[in-house]
């Protein structure tokens, strides 16, 4: 882009450390990212956990509640910790 930013959400199995989605958007908001969450469960299933930092995306109402309709356990990163990102 010329001007502004674009955002990654990428969805990674911890296990395999592969990305098994991703996605790119203008903007970061948590209807987006609950959109990721539910297109990734859909092609791959819903994990067991599922873990984010404390973005404000993240601990919206309607990405916790994705999560739980789902029955993942929601897992997150404490407050301030960078390398708790350190797969992305």
């Amino acid at each position: 882009m010329k001007k502004g930013f674009m955002y990654l959400t990428a969805i990674i199995d911890l296990h395999s450390r592969y990305v098994i989605h991703w996605s790119l958007s203008n903007t970061m908001t948590a209807e987006w990212c609950t959109a990721v969450l539910k297109e990734a469960i859909e092609k791959h299933g819903k994990p067991e956990i599922f873990n984010t930092d404390q973005g404000s995306q993240f601990t919206s109402d309607v990405f916790i509640n994705e999560l739980k309709r789902n029955g993942v356990t929601i897992s997150m990163d404490g407050r301030g910790r960078a390398l708790d990102n350190i797969f992305i």
